[in-house]
C-alpha cells in the first residue's frame, strides 16, 4: 500500500523495484485524492503497465459516512462515490471499503448510526454493481463499533449479498490476543473472503508491524485460509520507514502458504 503523502508514481516505482505483484492504492489526500488521481490517470495506468503491476484501490479512510450531521454525511458519500468512480477509471476491479464509524455522539444513538451506515452501504453497493467493481468490506477494531465482530458481518452479508470481506489481521487481533475473532472470521466467512490485509501488532493498537513482530498467530491463520481455499490478493500493511520489512514480511507469508501443512 502506498503512503499517500508520497507521489503515487514514485510509490509505483518503489513497489515494482521490490518485486510486488500489484499496488493497493490508498485514495487519501494529500497526494492520492481522487481529483489528483483522475488528473494523472494516464500516467498512473501507464506506470502500472510498464512495471507489470496490478491495481487494488482502498477507498478513503477518513470520511464520516454515518455522521449525525447530514451535510457532513452527504459530503462524505459524495467523496466516496467519486473515489469509487476514479478507481474504476484506473482499472481497479476490486476496492477495499471501511465500514462507517460511530463517532462523536453516535455511540449514544447506535440505531441511528447503524441506519445511516446501512444506507451508505446500499448506495455504494448499487454504484459498484454499475461500475462492475467488487467491494471488499474491511473488519475494524473495537472502537469503530460497527463492522468489528463476526456477528456484525453476518447481518451485513445477509443484507448486502454482493459484498465480500477484507480480512485485516491487525484489526482482528486488537483486544483479542488469543485470536478468537480472527479464527471466527475465517471460519464463518471463508467463502466470502475477497482480500487480505496483513500486519502484526501487540494486541492493543493498530501498530502495522512486520509479520512476526507481534502476537498475530499467522501460521494458524494461513492453515485456516488454505482450508477455506483462499487464493486471492494479500496486501502487506507494514508501515515501516524501512521498506525492506515489506519484503521480509512477504517472504514469511509466502513460506507459510507454500510450506505449511
Amino acid at each position: 500500500m502506498n503512503f499517500p503523502v508520497t507521489p503515487v508514481l514514485d510509490e509505483i516505482e518503489t513497489f515494482a523495484r521490490l518485486g510486488f505483484d500489484y499496488l493497493e492504492l490508498a485514495m487519501d489526500p494529500p497526494m492520492a485524492h481522487h481529483s489528483i488521481l483522475s488528473s494523472s490517470r494516464t500516467a498512473i495506468t501507464r506506470a502500472l503497465e510498464v512495471n507489470g503491476l496490478g491495481l487494488v484501490c482502498h477507498l478513503p479512510t477518513f470520511l464520516s459516512t454515518a455522521d449525525l450531521t447530514e451535510s457532513l454525511r452527504r459530503a462524505s458519500l459524495t467523496e466516496m462515490r467519486r473515489s469509487l468512480e476514479v478507481a474504476a477509471e484506473l482499472g481497479a476491479r476490486k476496492v477495499v471499503l471501511h465500514p462507517s464509524t460511530a463517532g462523536g455522539m453516535g455511540a449514544f444513538v447506535m440505531d441511528t448510526v447503524k441506519r445511516y451506515a446501512f444506507d451508505f452501504l446500499s448506495e455504494m453497493e448499487d454504484a459498484a454493481r454499475r461500475l462492475e467493481v467488487t467491494i471488499c468490506l474491511e473488519n475494524m477494531f473495537v472502537r469503530n463499533r460497527l463492522g468489528v465482530e463476526p456477528d456484525d458481518f453476518d447481518e451485513i452479508f445477509k443484507t448486502f449479498p454482493s459484498l465480500k470481506l477484507t480480512l485485516d489481521t491487525g484489526h482482528a487481533n486488537i483486544h483479542d490476543r488469543r485470536g478468537r475473532r480472527l479464527k471466527e472470521l475465517v471460519n464463518r466467512f471463508g467463502q466470502r473472503l475477497g482480500h487480505l490485509h496483513v500486519s502484526d501488532n501487540q494486541g492493543t493498537r493498530d501498530d502495522h508491524l512486520a509479520v512476526g513482530q507481534g502476537t498475530v498467530k499467522f501460521a494458524d491463520l494461513v492453515m485456516r485460509l488454505k482450508g477455506a481455499g483462499y487464493d486471492d490478493t494479500v496486501t502487506l500493511e507494514v508501515f515501516d520507514d524501512n521498506r525492506q520489512m515489506l519484503v521480509e514480511s512477504r517472504e514469511r507469508i509466502k513460506s507459510m502458504f507454500f510450506h505449511s501443512v
